[in-house]
């Protein structure tokens, strides 16, 4: 069985020297001596000032746009082409998802696109890095400054991304990241915010902790969202190896792109000019082909390789959105197009050229 990903682990001994002390300790939840060193080591390697720590990307999502204050019932201008944590973290926190379509060249939302779709009640632009591409963030800040907008970046597949030598969690009012195990680097399940303003920090250390402040009163309705010190302990483990897995993952992509590059009916996302990857998918467009996507994705699976049609459905075409005003994939057709189209092949920093060329030869049979 060859999974569409698989989760970096540290050698083993290296994760119970890590977690040793708790047995001493007995700390093991609640902001304890492992949160708070990740959480430092995470600022200094992102370059950010505040990171925030969670037990999961969705509600540490949930908790920035708590935090912002944005209008109940505003509209935050988003993409469909996403995991569904991005738009039912909109609708959760009261807010009115409008979708943009995606570009035509690395899937990530079109700022051609989003000034059409602003209207009074908008509050933010909620836009989501894709397979490690970045989004256009220049262009998408410079539309939110017009307009007086707060920009919050879905960044769960951005962790070590850099553009022009800045890290990709250096944009916008904030970032969400996620640290699931599928992810480059994860913290087993787990998450963060990046941000600036120093007004958040307590702000977010509350909602995430039911709204408690320092006096034990609940100053905001908010909910149980703390990294336990578990979690932190691999974390703080695995970013000692993430760059070692980085390279190993460039590797794995430069092995499939010399196999399927120049193939009739196969696109594959062009590297993007100034961004330096972090290798987080291998997404393969199957058009004019021999087989279509779902054909591949059977044939594939029959050999006991699991690849992912990722994204699919869009998050506009779910059933509980079906009586949303803004939904309905037929609004965005360039992400509809990519959501029939693409597949993800496996990509992990261990997996081997033999089970690359094996999965490249069925694709290419």
């Amino acid at each position: 069985m060859i999974n569409v990903t698989r989760s970096s682990m540290p050698p083993f001994e290296e994760y119970c020297n890590e977690i040793r002390e708790l047995w001493d300790s007995h700390w093991l939840t609640n902001n304890g001596a492992k949160h708070h060193a990740l959480q430092a080591e995470l600022e200094q390697r992102l370059g950010v000032p505040h990171v925030t720590l969670y037990t999961n990307g969705h509600l540490a999502l949930e908790n920035i746009l708590a935090a912002l204050d944005l209008p109940s019932g505003g509209e935050v201008i988003t993409t469909p082409f996403t995991f569904a944590s991005t738009t039912n973290a909109i609708v959760r926190c009261g807010l009115t998802p409008v979708f943009c379509d995606v570009n035509d060249a690395d899937y990530t939302m079109d700022e051609s696109k989003i000034e059409a779709l602003i209207t009074e009640r908008t509050a933010a632009i909620l836009p989501v890095h894709v397979y490690g591409n970045l989004c256009a963030v220049e262009a998408i800040q410079k539309i939110a400054d017009k307009h007086g907008l707060k920009v919050v970046y879905d960044a769960a597949h951005a962790f070590g991304v850099t553009y022009r030598g800045a890290n990709a969690m250096a944009f916008g009012d904030a970032s969400m990241i996620s640290f699931h195990a599928t992810k480059v680097f994860n913290t087993i399940e787990g998450g963060a915010v990046c941000y600036r303003d120093d007004c958040l920090v307590d702000k977010l250390n509350q909602l995430k902790n039911f709204g408690e402040d320092a006096s034990e009163d609940c100053i905001y309705v908010g909910g149980n969202a703390k990294m336990n010190e578990f979690q932190a302990a691999m974390g703080l483990c695995n970013l000692r190896h993430l760059d070692g897995e980085i390279a190993k993952r460039r590797t794995v992509v430069e092995h499939y792109r010399a196999r399927l590059s120049g193939v009739t009916g196969i696109k594959l996302c062009e590297p993007q000019p100034g961004v330096q990857s972090n290798y987080a998918y291998f997404p393969v467009v199957f058009d004019g082909y021999q087989y279509d996507r779902n054909t591949v994705f059977e044939r594939l699976k029959e050999r006991g390789i699991n690849a992912r049609k990722y994204f699919y459905p869009l998050t506009n075409a779910f059933s509980c959105y079906r009586g949303l005003e803004t939904a309905g994939p037929d609004k965005t057709p360039v992400a509809q197009y990519f959501a029939e189209r693409v597949l993800t092949l496996p990509l992990y920093a261990d997996l081997a050229a033999e089970d690359v060329d094996t999965i490249c030869d069925i694709v290419l049979n």
